[in-house]
């Protein structure tokens, strides 16, 4: 069993070839899995510098059509994780014309590469419930049959790299099960993200590194959380029992706001502080409430979310109290 992972360097990537190389098959049938991963020249690598010795690592230019091509020539995955994307909301804002680029010819060159040598590996594409967009409250929890109204350059890459996902199954066949994953957060998260900042504020403050003062966005937007290993399991899971041209979401269900999660950072650490909105946090336009329903999935699969995402909000704090220098 040969398993790709385009963008393992990154913070789900990095998971997910840990979840490989640790679980194996969850069906206990024996089968090794040989994990591969694309890399570019400038890849930062220290999520997986502790499996350099067990993944191997392929560069690989995704916007570069021959580049992808020689990759799967090379690896013949049976498997692909199509994990590789700009995936950071606040930065397509910013950089629309390079999001799309990157995150749709990415993935169309993934798909022309495999037709082009005629080889049929189970395609997971990591959607994301960005998609969804704007959601009206008689429409939550939120269903695969919702429709998709972006309401974020990223939001809109995410819906074609999708749809792209059902051409491509429909017009050649290609084997490709596609996810929308929720919200999903753990240690090694970048401090772009929300709950992963607040935690490093937290620890910083904690250290005597800046004043008592938690800079925040939007408090009061609504996210169904899940832990990153619970979604990887889940990404497993969709290629192993999921239907090629079908679309699953993973979700907890649960919506938490986002002013809960700093409140779970307050309790843990004790500390008092005054919470002062940063207007450079605030999006154009931002979706209210993101909470979906997972039935589908788990009724096809018999996933389950098995981390409480409180615990995994403490691991965060603790990540960032490990990594957060001392004053000196």
């Amino acid at each position: 069993m040969r398993a790709l992972i385009t963008g393992i360097t990154g913070f789900v990537g990095s998971y997910l070839a840990e979840f490989l190389l640790e679980s194996g098959r969850p069906e206990g049938d024996g089968a090794s899995i040989q994990v591969f991963g694309t890399v570019r020249w400038r890849s930062r690598t220290e999520n997986i510098d502790h499996l350099r010795d067990r993944v191997q690592l392929v560069e690989c230019d995704l916007k570069d059509l021959s580049s992808v091509r020689n990759t799967l020539s090379e690896v013949q995955p049976d498997y692909i994780f199509h994990l590789a994307a700009q995936s950071f909301v606040v930065t397509s804002w910013h950089a629309p014309a390079d999001t799309l680029a990157n995150n749709i010819l990415s993935q169309l060159n993934l798909f022309e590469a495999a037709r082009q040598l005629r080889i049929e590996p189970r395609i997971q594409i990591a959607g994301s419930s960005e998609e969804y967009g704007l959601t009206y409250p008689h429409e939550l929890p939120i269903k695969e049959t919702n429709p998709l109204r972006p309401l974020s350059p990223y939001a809109v890459s995410k819906v074609t790299q999708d749809l792209m996902g059902f051409q491509y199954f429909r017009s050649y066949g290609l084997p490709i099960i596609r996810t929308r994953a929720f919200n999903h957060s753990g240690p090694r998260r970048g401090d772009v993200f929300v709950e992963s900042n607040f935690a490093k504020q937290v620890a910083e403050i904690e250290k005597g590194l800046r004043p008592p003062v938690i800079k925040v966005g939007n408090l009061e937007a609504k996210r169904d959380y899940t832990d990153v290993r619970d979604i990887v399991r889940g990404y497993w899971l969709a290629l192993e029992k999921g239907d090629p041209g079908s679309v699953y979401n993973l979700c907890s269900g649960k919506a938490l706001a986002i002013s809960e999660v700093l409140d779970v950072y307050l309790q843990e650490s004790g500390i008092k502080v005054t919470v002062e909105q940063d207007s450079s946090r605030m999006r154009p336009s931002d979706v209210p409430v993101l909470v979906g329903d997972s039935t589908l999935f788990r009724e096809k699969t018999g996933w389950t979310p098995k981390i409480p995402f409180r615990d995994t909000l403490k691991e965060i704090l603790n990540y960032w109290r490990a990594r957060v220098p001392t004053k000196v």
